[in-house]
Parts: structure tokens; C-alpha cells; sequence
């Protein structure tokens, strides 16, 4: 499943803001794949923090395949050790047997993530062991689908905002002040910046990039 956004959401962002709209109509659409199901999707943030993706991505298999479903019951079934030999350390393993043992017991219920605000939801992925603010973003956009994530602490965001704008910084009320343009619709704004910051627009540069040694100044 892909995140769901369609024409409603871009001319919001076309009306709003003529450079982003500029490049929504010159990328194209962007598909994203959705994470199904919170609690694996925690695990798998949770593996793949620090660490690149064909990392993740092989740590998270080696786990899938032992456990064959992804559930609290089926992680505590293994314990820090087996979790360790797949691949990660032995404090993701300690953070992921905590969550599980929350979600287990009863002590976290992700279900009623599902009711809260933005604020609300962060604020308790939040409190988890090995989630911080930017984990959180994460898994409210990818896994539960909230329209309105732009995270400022998500570098390619920035990268994207700073190309884009042709900025060297965007500090927080720069930011903030972007963000309201592209709300309610952030979180499509988001996918944007995103593909923006990896390249699909190849004339735009980031003001912030270092100049190559040796490069002549134009005459």
C-alpha cells in the first residue's frame, strides 16, 4: 500500500506555495510504500536506526524469518540473545523486548495511538525506550498515515527545503513558516522534499553544500 494522496492534496500545495507547486507538476507523482502494522513497524525503525538500509534490511528479514509473525508474544519468545545474532545490538535488542513487553502486558496500547492528535502521538511513541521525536514522525507517516508530518529533524527534509528555496539554512521559524503553507497536506509536501532532496529536480543545488576545491568562479 502507498500513501494516499491525489489531487485534493496537490493543488492545496500548488495554491499555496508556486515553487513546490512548480515541482509537483515537473516530478510527477511520488509513490511511497506504507508500513502495515504499528507494532513491526516500531521493530523495524527501531533496527534500522544508525544504521544503513541494506543493514536494516537484512537485519529485519533475519527476524521476520525466525519469527514468522511479528508480534509482541513472538519477540519476547526469543529473547536478547537470538535477537542479537541477527545482526543488531545488544540495546535494540533491550529496547525491542521492552516495547513488546509494554505492548504485551498491556502497559502500551497502540490502539489508542489511533485517537490521539499528532502532538498526542508523538508525545507517547515518544516515551519509548529507543524512540526519539524524529522515530515517531516516521512511524506516524509510514504506518499510520497522518497527512501532516514534515519533520525538522529529518535531514533530507531540510536539504529538500534549503534546494528548493535556495537557502544555505532553514532554521525553525523558516520552517514553521513552510510548514503552514503546506498544511494540512504536509505529509505530501513531505514526499516532495524528499524526491527534491534526492535528485529529481538535477539543476537544483544545495546552497548549503561545500564548493568543490578548485572550481573557477564564473567571469
Amino acid at each position: 500500500m502507498e500513501f494516499p494522496y491525489g489531487e485534493q492534496e496537490l493543488a492545496h500545495l500548488r495554491a499555496k506555495d508556486r515553487k513546490l507547486g512548480a515541482a509537483i507538476d515537473r516530478i510527477g507523482h511520488v509513490r511511497r510504500e506504507m508500513e502495515p502494522g504499528l507494532f513491526a513497524s516500531v521493530i523495524h525503525h527501531i533496527i534500522g536506526q544508525q544504521v544503513s538500509m541494506a543493514a536494516q534490511r537484512t537485519v529485519w528479514e533475519r527476524l521476520r524469518q525466525a519469527a514468522g509473525t511479528v508480534t509482541a508474544e513472538t519477540i519476547l519468545a526469543m529473547g536478547r540473545e537470538q535477537l542479537q545474532s541477527f545482526g543488531m545490538t545488544y540495546r535494540k535488542a533491550d529496547y525491542i523486548l521492552d516495547f513488546a513487553e509494554r505492548v504485551h502486558s498491556g502497559a502500551f496500547d497502540l490502539e489508542k495511538l489511533y485517537t490521539m492528535d499528532d502532538e498526542e502521538v508523538k508525545a507517547s511513541l515518544s516515551s519509548l525506550r529507543g524512540i526519539g521525536p524524529w522515530t515517531a514522525e516516521m512511524l506516524m507517516l509510514f504506518s499510520m498515515g497522518r497527512p501532516d508530518i514534515v519533520s525538522y529533524g529529518d535531514l533530507a527534509i531540510l536539504r529538500g527545503m534549503r534546494m528548493l528555496y535556495g537557502r544555505k539554512t532553514i532554521d525553525r521559524a523558516a520552517f514553521d513558516r513552510y510548514c503552514r503553507r503546506y498544511s494540512p497536506y504536509g505529509t505530501t509536501a513531505s514526499l516532495y522534499l524528499w524526491a527534491i532532496a534526492c535528485g529529481a529536480l538535477p539543476e537544483l543545488r544545495d546552497p548549503a553544500a561545500p564548493k568543490q576545491k578548485g572550481a573557477k568562479k564564473a567571469p
